[in-house]
């Protein structure tokens, strides 16, 4: 399985929408193709700190999560940033957080005439 970046940042604004405290992405024999994608990149996001998983297939998302989200928020910034992946023959979700936050700090010092280093 490929890991799909939209996909995730999709995942992780269904969470954030969501009234319930907890995402379901359970692992079960004889699973659909989409429920395995789902529980794939929900473990691939505890990986990277995102989520935490709190029982078997469910999972909460971490201040981590949270902060990714807030910076690849906004489409203009996100387009940019995998823009800048592809330029560089693809990234880790390490370095596409990175440019993230970096096209942000960008944007922010462009508008509010700070650097953020």
């Amino acid at each position: 399985m490929k890991r799909d970046d939209d996909y995730i940042r999709q995942m992780l604004f269904d969470i954030e929408s969501s009234d319930e405290p907890y995402f379901l992405a359970p692992a079960y024999i004889s699973m659909s193709p989409e429920d395995e994608k789902k529980h794939q990149h929900a473990e691939l996001l505890c990986d990277a700190g995102f989520l935490h998983q709190v029982g078997d297939g469910v999972y909460r998302m971490t201040n981590q999560g949270h902060d990714y989200l807030a910076v690849i928020r906004s489409n203009q910034v996100w387009e940019k940033t995998k823009e800048g992946a592809a330029a560089i023959g693809g990234a880790s979700l390490g370095i596409i957080r990175d440019l993230a936050v970096a096209y942000v700090k960008k944007e922010a010092a462009t508008k509010l005439g700070i650097d953020l280093g």
